[in-house]
């Protein structure tokens, strides 16, 4: 423990829980900046004891982590991150790792669908990681053939070929993969199943997430912003179907923050709780507001989405949205997380020219070419 001292610094994982956050929930204190740092460091070096480890995680899963821990915890890993950015600047779509096991994953088509309509989209996950070790978008494109193991370069190629890319944990982030065994062990979740998905493989100046609550969208712009590494231009989170990028069916909350300071949303209802100061910069903009999918002459629940088998009955209604053989629920919700998407872009003022722009390449078969050069890549 000596020699790691004087490498790490002076706060083994063991003296944190001790001096500052394993007193429990309510009287344990946040750590700084640096103390955040040093763990992490620890953390991706294996040097913690198991045991010391699962306190760890633990005792932030308890407390709450802040933005500042948040944002250094993102830095470190970002260090090791091998990037690669494509000549476009994709939106960057961080979905939950561990997946969904109950509704179909609809950001395949959705991307493939805003790709077409001019919207560069990536998307990256591992393969089927703690704790869930559900479905994730790697399991719908095996299904549907595409080459999901690339490397960082290749995965960036795709992007520039297609308009779409998939970037495989394991080879952009290989510091978080080799945390697998640990988090399995560890049995709920940590702070690394929040990181992970903010890791931004491709550099893009866009990101596309979801919430369960709004606060936790509001933590996320903030851990954007104390981070040292990204510097985004514009983030766009929404409440999503078990915690996916994929939003649900009636009422659904949509967080949006920009960099500039001039750059308020189109249809977002400042009245109903836009709170610009609260997340984010000085001079930035925070907003949130309501879609329903009944607006859009949409009449689904989310257990019209629902599926037997996630991967598979995904990638067959990714290939029949796109192909123009299926319409219904499906065909409907494809299209308006594609509309997310092109919004979140900028290449589409509103969610009702974002959902014109999806269906008329659905119609005149572009986005199944986009899925048929991901095929061919």
């Amino acid at each position: 423990m000596a020699q790691a001292t004087q490498e790490f610094g002076e706060w083994p994982l063991k003296r944190l829980m001790t001096e500052v956050c394993g007193s429990g929930h309510k009287s344990a204190d946040d750590l700084t900046r640096a103390q955040a740092t040093e763990a992490f460091e620890r953390i991706l070096a294996g040097e913690p004891d198991p045991t010391t480890l699962g306190a760890f995680w633990l005792a932030n899963r308890w407390k709450r982590n802040t933005p500042e821990e948040l944002g250094a915890y993102v830095d470190v890993m970002c260090e090791r991150v091998e990037y690669a950015e494509p000549d476009a600047d994709p939106v960057d779509c961080g979905a939950n790792y561990d997946g969904k096991g109950r509704t179909a994953i609809l950001g395949v088509a959705a991307g493939a669908v805003a790709a077409a309509a001019g919207t560069p989209v990536v998307v990256h996950s591992g393969d089927r990681v703690p704790t869930q070790k559900q479905d994730a978008y790697k399991h719908v494109l095996d299904e549907l053939g595409v080459h999901t193991e690339l490397t960082p370069s290749d995965s960036a190629d795709m992007v520039d070929e297609t308009g779409f890319g998939f970037y495989y944990q394991p080879a952009f982030n290989p510091a978080i993969d080799d945390l697998f065994d640990r988090r399995d062990q560890m049995g709920v979740r940590s702070f690394v199943n929040t990181v992970e998905t903010l890791a931004n493989p491709a550099g893009a100046s866009v990101h596309l997430g979801s919430f369960y609550h709004l606060a936790f969208a509001k933590k996320v712009v903030d851990t954007f912003v104390e981070s040292e590494f990204h510097d985004l231009d514009r983030v766009l989170m929404f409440q999503g179907m078990e915690g996916y990028d994929d939003v649900r069916p009636g009422y659904t909350k949509v967080a949006e923050w920009d960099a500039a300071e001039d750059s308020d949303a189109d249809g977002a209802d400042d009245a109903d709780g836009a709170d610009g100061g609260e997340a984010g910069s000085e001079g930035a903009s925070f907003d949130d507001f309501d879609i329903e999918t009944a607006e859009y002459g949409m009449d689904l629940e989310e257990e019209d989405l629902a599926v037997d088998d996630v991967a598979a009955d995904s990638a067959a209604i990714t290939e029949e949205v796109l192909a123009g053989e299926r319409d219904g629920a499906f065909a409907d919700a494809v299209a308006v997380n594609a509309a997310l998407r092109i919004y979140a872009g900028e290449d589409a003022d509103s969610i009702e020219e974002g959902l014109d722009a999806a269906r008329e390449v659905i119609d005149d078969g572009s986005a199944h070419e986009v899925l048929e050069a991901l095929r061919e890549f």
